[in-house]
């Protein structure tokens, strides 16, 4: 962890230094970030204020997606936002399991959908969306509705449906927040095309701060600081940088990255159990016209062929 503290102006011009041992971190402009940059999620708090927040970097999670699959520029900016946002959404909630970010629309995009898990392994996929050319949001998911699906190793399953709005899946987000969470929370999103970022703001249950008034006051602050990012900053800064150029006159501690990481989780077994659901009876005229059944996952093209003698 690091708690951020505010240099002198000469300090500023003079030198960009990393995290260190005092905890004094001096930012200059910094070169885009590689594609291939690991994936992480990093958490940050405000110290003397209920207020805590994520910044998530998926680059090399999404290079891994993208490897498996031909997207058009505006459907891979698209998949590159959902998978951070479920990073972001996921670090909120504490349980073992999976959640699943997933919009349905009539517009060029019919499905698209990222997972992630409690230990922070995704994947995404779109469907439908190879005649999809627009860079535009409203026109890539028109008339669509968003699901956010929380289904834990243990308990009941989740699902909160709201229809999507705005230009933009943060917009959305910020939308279902507001109808369904009693704290506040918002989201910023960028990703172009083969960088994918995120950063989340969330409101804590009052402890430190009892005032109604004064949290209100921190959440507007923390915000409206927030909203002066641009895209180019949240794809080009590492989570230290970024949050000392929004934060950098506020106490934010800093804590240490957590590894985000593609993972697809299809398997010979549960391919063989989806098969079961057919019947017996296809499964035969499948063998009979085939010689074999063939399951091919959607998400990493990873394929299963199952002979006779084990069907």
């Amino acid at each position: 962890m690091a708690v951020f503290t505010k240099p002198s102006g000469a300090e500023r011009g003079r030198y960009h230094r990393r995290l260190s041992e005092c905890g004094t971190i001096a930012i200059m402009d910094t070169p885009l970030k590689d594609a291939n940059a690991p994936s992480a999620v990093r958490r940050f708090l405000f110290e003397g204020a209920d207020l805590r927040g994520e910044v998530v970097r998926v680059d090399s999670a999404f290079a891994a997606i993208l490897q498996n699959h031909q997207y058009a520029p505006g459907v891979r900016n698209l998949l590159g936002e959902f998978l951070a946002a479920a990073v972001l959404l996921a670090t909120t909630l504490k349980f073992q399991g999976r959640l699943t970010l997933q919009a349905r629309s009539s517009g060029q995009v019919p499905l698209i959908m990222a997972e992630c898990t409690s230990d922070l392994a995704v994947r995404a996929i779109a469907r439908g969306a190879q005649e999809a050319t627009s860079l535009r949001f409203g026109e890539l998911l028109a008339d669509g509705q968003l699901a956010i699906t929380v289904e834990p190793d243990r308990g009941r399953r989740y699902q909160g449906i709201v229809p999507l709005r705005g230009d933009s899946l943060a917009e959305s987000l910020d939308a279902y927040f507001e109808q369904s969470e009693q704290l506040h929370a918002r989201v910023w999103l960028a990703c172009d095309g083969s960088r994918a970022t995120g950063l989340l703001l969330q409101q804590l249950p009052t402890q430190l701060t009892p005032d109604p008034l004064e949290r209100e006051a921190q959440w507007t602050h923390a915000c409206t600081l927030a909203a002066t990012v641009s895209d180019g900053e949240l794809l080009a800064l590492e989570a230290d940088e970024l949050l000392y150029r929004l934060y950098h006159e506020d106490p934010v501690r800093l804590f240490d990255p957590q590894p985000v990481r593609f993972r697809c989780s299809c398997s010979r077994e549960r391919s063989r159990r989806a098969l079961a659901t057919l019947g017996e009876a296809e499964i035969r005229d499948i063998l009979e016209e085939q010689g074999s059944v063939t399951m091919d996952c959607e998400f990493c093209n990873q394929q299963y062929i199952f002979e006779a003698p084990e069907l």
